[in-house]
């Protein structure tokens, strides 16, 4: 879990408690979620949080959760912001995998040796987390009065910045901790900071890089230049950030401003100018003004908060722990267009979320802060007026029934990988995809798969096990094995879009395996579960023509039986001749 460090003496400070001792605020930092896992040697507190909770990785953050906590502020905080001032310009020539920008102005910050310390703390905790170590989001925090905007439109007026792609041995600047100009290339291979992040670059054939009228300032996401490094003594800040993705840089932006705005800091807003709002800018559009301090909406429905928590509230102790928890609750009038609620929901509560909270997705979100601004050690355990006896369940009784009597007929049972290639799945077994029969159903592909091996979910067992006797070549025969497992295909009728099921499979290697082998041993299978078994004669391109069958349980078509064809064999290494079936479990119910 994150750790971050909090000095006590300055959380007093921006709480307005002076009063309270150490032990004092470790009690109610728990009671919000913050753990004390010890003291640095300057006395400060190490504290574990949820990783979440992103707003608290700074003492600002932590200090107005206690806020909140204490009473001291309730429901939606948004600070005002100047008109902007200043523009991101963004050119053509940004690298793809780099291509948003956001950030700010931040004035007349009180900042301190402290307070720097702290914006460091927040800068490289956001990295770390949601920042995904600078690969989704990097942030540059500089010394606005050492910038020098270029001026825009024909009076000049305005300031702007410069986010574009450039050479990796093209323009020279002095990174931080260093004393000499380098390129960005230079940077990657001579620079302790450029070695660590550059592999973020691996691939572009230009680099990311930011400019103002002087030239080049910040190579994102590695390191700031030294020019436009913050100190103790600065005053006015402009904040970058950069990434993959607009809504992650956007609310990293704001909890940096939220932070620095509890430092006296005032927000001045800034535009960015996207070249186009086609390709990665479509869904943003060409133009954009931020911070952007939008107000989230979600919705909760009275019923449910009093069933998660055991606690009967009024409506208006809801809205009062609402806003205890820094949010704004009201009563919604009409919840007939509301996706998340239920017809008969009851009184359902519209509640606002302020923008530095990332971590409100769900209605369940909403219940926790409720619950931890009533305060959950108040809360009383409940047990419930009823008592039920667990049992297995009716497909497990099922699934152990059939696995013992696959056992018992001599069948060697196994588990095998419910993923698997479309080459393995359809190619080596004669397969084509979307026909009629039995495995050629549209494959679920796996999106990001890690190997090539495993690109989709199987839609039969059968591949599984043909390729486990692939791997078995070298070992002694008869091999009889069988497999009750996941199969899946795409089915636009199931709220998924995926159909999934239990299905047996089972193969017989052997150098006398024929139809009648395997028959005899599904009729069996199906005496010991009681069902009524059919084979009426088929086609399927896995197996040979005339010595192949539909497998048809009381009267439904559920699998398929016969002798594998040579074609497959030779496919998987096999001299010998295999008979298998497959069918589904349920059928055997």
């Amino acid at each position: 879990m994150p750790v971050v460090d909090i000095d006590p003496d300055e959380l007093r400070e921006l709480t307005g408690h002076e009063e309270k001792s150490d032990d004092e605020l470790k009690d109610d930092l728990f009671n919000l979620g913050l753990e004390f896992e010890g003291e640095t040697d300057d006395g400060e507190l190490q504290l574990e949080f949820a990783p979440d909770r992103l707003d608290r990785l700074s003492v600002e953050g932590v200090a107005r959760s206690l806020r909140y906590q204490y009473g001291d502020e309730t429901g939606v905080y948004v600070p005002n912001t100047n008109d902007p001032d200043w523009t991101y310009e963004v050119a053509e020539s940004v690298p793809e995998g780099r291509p948003y920008v956001t950030g700010a102005i931040v004035r007349d910050v009180n900042m301190t040796e402290d307070v720097l310390e702290s914006l460091i703390q927040l800068q490289e905790k956001l990295h770390a987390t949601m920042g995904r170590k600078r690969a989704k989001a990097a942030i540059g925090i500089h010394d606005l009065t050492m910038l020098k905007g270029a001026g825009l439109g024909d009076d000049e007026s305005g300031h702007s910045i410069t986010y574009r792609g450039i050479d990796p041995d093209g323009d020279r600047f002095v990174p931080l901790d260093a004393d000499s100009e380098m390129t960005p290339a230079e940077v990657l291979t001579d620079h302790p900071i450029g070695d660590k992040f550059g592999d973020l670059l691996d691939g572009f054939d230009r680099y990311p890089a930011i400019y103002d009228d002087l030239g080049l300032f910040s190579f994102p996401p590695v390191i700031n230049g030294r020019r436009t490094e913050v100190e103790a003594e600065s005053r006015d800040l402009l904040i970058e950030l950069t990434g993959t993705d607009q809504w992650t840089i956007d609310h990293i932006c704001n909890i940096i401003c939220y932070a620095l705005s509890a430092r006296g800091g005032t927000i001045e807003e800034v535009e960015i100018d996207y070249p186009t709002a086609t390709g990665p800018y479509k869904a943003v559009g060409g133009g954009l003004v931020r911070p952007d301090f939008g107000i989230d909406t979600k919705h909760v429905a009275h019923d449910r908060i009093e069933t998660i928590l055991g606690v009967d509230f009024e409506q208006r102790e809801v809205a009062d722990l609402f806003a205890r928890a820094g949010l704004s609750a009201s009563v919604v009038d009409d919840t007939a267009d509301l996706d998340a609620v239920t017809d008969d929901a009851g009184v359902v509560y519209a509640v606002e979320i302020p923008p530095y909270r990332v971590d409100v997705l769900h209605p369940m979100d909403l219940i926790d802060d409720l619950g931890r601004a009533y305060g959950f050690n108040e809360l009383e355990p409940r047990y419930p007026d009823i008592g039920t006896v667990g049992g297995r369940h009716d497909r497990t009784q099922l699934e152990d029934a059939a696995r013992a009597s696959l056992v018992g007929l001599g069948f060697e049972d196994l588990l095998n990988f419910h993923m698997i290639s479309a080459e393995a799945n359809y190619d080596r077994l004669n397969i084509e995809p979307g026909t009629d029969v039995v495995g050629a159903g549209e494959a679920v592909e796996i999106t990001g798969p890690y190997s090539e091996d495993y690109t989709q979910l199987r839609t039969w067992v059968l591949p599984s096990l043909l390729m486990v006797l692939e791997n078995n070549t070298h070992r002694a025969y008869p091999q009889d094995l069988a497999e009750i497992g996941l199969a899946a295909e795409v089915d636009e009728g199931e709220n998924t879009n995926v159909a999934e099921w239990r299905s047996i499979g089972a193969v017989l290697a052997r150098n006398d395996a024929t139809y009648e082998d395997a028959k005899a041993r599904l009729a069996a299978l199906c005496d010991d579960l009681d069902v009524d078994l059919e084979t009426p004669p088929t086609e399927h391109p896995t197996f040979i023509d005339g010595r192949v069958a539909d497998v048809v349980i009381d009267g439904e078509t559920v699998g398929v039986i016969g002798e594998i064809h040579p074609a497959v064999l030779v496919e998987h290494d096999l001299e010998l001749p295999v008979a298998a079936f497959e069918l589904r479990l349920d059928a055997l119910q």
